[in-house]
């Protein structure tokens, strides 16, 4: 196996976690935090250490400095443009940076020198969100590996956004259904299911499921947030504005219920 392949899978699988759980914010040209600081002094020290080099593009990232990121991943593809996980963490950066045609590019490419179930399931999920019939085929292609209930439930998700974006929201409800039986706490199926029932004006069935999404984890903001909003299109008022501050109450930086009580107190 390639040696810089090895290093950086496992800089990609051991290293990104502990990054991620620093305190991070916007890069809008304010100075860098100090721990980025500091693995670029290192990274300036020791420039041939592959894992210091992917360290400090996992803090770039998390950091949302995704142009210095890139520009780093791109040193390093020039010397190996076999390297799956260097396409993989590219297509990962891109898909941040709202690049969603540089990430299904990269991760295509990543896929190709090794079909990882990542990859896929990066893949499946920008092509869910951007309708793109290749979702099926690429969750089937999952699916074919038999992986488990916990993949299961993922493409069953993506199987389920692509039909809601693409307006058949029976077979949405159904993949939706099939994903929360794999995974009874996969939150975002419960909100993808609740948010096809309200934008069809059903509120009370919309209702039921945000409702059983807190029942299963009830600190989730945006629940009561959406179970908000039910009630507000059931006229609903008092019901309504308890829920926008409960949704606030678990999570203050939720803007849209403290516009809400906002517009309703």
């Amino acid at each position: 196996m390639n040696k810089w392949y090895l290093l950086l899978i496992i800089a990609l699988f051991s290293q990104c976690k502990n990054n991620s759980d620093k305190t991070t914010g916007a890069n809008n040209g304010n100075e860098a935090p100090a721990y980025v600081k500091d693995l670029a002094d290192q990274v300036a020290k020791k420039p041939d250490s592959v894992g210091l080099r992917f360290n400090y593009i996992t803090a770039l990232d998390s950091t949302r400095n995704y142009k210095l990121a890139l520009s780093q991943l791109d040193s390093l593809i020039v010397y190996d443009k076999g390297n799956y996980a260097l396409w993989f963490k590219k297509g990962q950066v891109s898909e941040h940076a709202g690049d969603t045609i540089g990430a299904i590019r990269y991760y295509n490419t990543a896929i190709t020198i090794y079909p990882s179930v990542d990859g896929l399931l990066g893949l499946a999920n920008l092509y869910a969100e951007t309708k793109n019939v290749k979702t099926l085929a690429t969750c089937q292609q999952i699916d074919d590996l038999g992986l488990g209930r916990e993949y299961d439930a993922y493409t069953a998700f993506f199987a389920g956004v692509f039909f809601s974006r693409t307006g058949n929201k029976d077979k949405a409800l159904f993949f939706f259904d099939k994903s929360i039986s794999n995974n009874y706490t996969f939150m975002e199926a419960y909100q993808e299911k609740g948010y096809v029932f309200y934008d069809a004006k059903k509120y009370d069935k919309a209702l039921e499921v945000f409702k059983l999404a807190v029942d299963v984890k009830n600190r989730f903001a945006d629940a009561y947030y959406w179970q908000g909003k039910c009630y507000e299109a059931l006229n609903k008022k008092a019901d309504a504005i308890t829920k926008y501050q409960q949704a606030l109450d678990f999570d203050n930086s939720l803007v849209e219920a403290a516009t809400a009580l906002k517009r309703l107190q």
